[in-house]
């Protein structure tokens, strides 16, 4: 249940706002050609919803604090601090999750991919006596439609 000071609110207000990003990154793509704008869209995506753990130190010697956060965060924030361990983490699983976007990129063009269809003669124009290559001669020409 979602409470004033939670951390599941925190993580869907992180997902809603970043729900608005990627519409928006989408729409500012739209002159590439529709494969490059979704792999960059999704490799976004990935990149901003890859959880990974941290680890900071607290106050008190020896005490830490442990916790999820985005790996671009975590990269960023091992990269400001110039801690190798949790840049190397979060870089990994940034790689991982833009990687993992770049791929549903890829499948979502494939699968919207319009299916070319060979062209086969219609059976209802053979039954009244007319072939294929006359069907293609007076497709230029408009005809009217008949009642009854």
């Amino acid at each position: 249940m979602l409470f004033a000071d939670s951390m599941s609110l925190l993580w869907v207000s992180y997902y809603a706002l970043s729900v608005l990003v990627l519409v928006a990154v989408y729409f500012a793509l739209a002159l590439l050609p529709r494969l490059a704008r979704l792999v960059l869209t999704w490799s976004i995506a990935g990149a901003m919803w890859m959880p990974t753990r941290f680890r900071l130190p607290l106050m008190e010697e020896g005490e830490f604090y442990t916790g999820l956060a985005p790996a671009a965060m975590v990269s960023a924030v091992g990269f400001l601090e110039g801690a190798g361990a949790s840049l190397r983490n979060g870089l990994l699983w940034l790689i991982v999750g833009m990687s993992i976007g770049a791929l549903l990129g890829v499948f979502l063009w494939w699968w919207r991919l319009p299916v070319t269809y060979v062209d086969i003669p219609d059976t209802a124009e053979k039954s009244q006596g007319r072939s294929a290559s006359s069907r293609d001669s007076d497709s230029s020409s408009r005809r009217e439609p008949v009642i009854g």
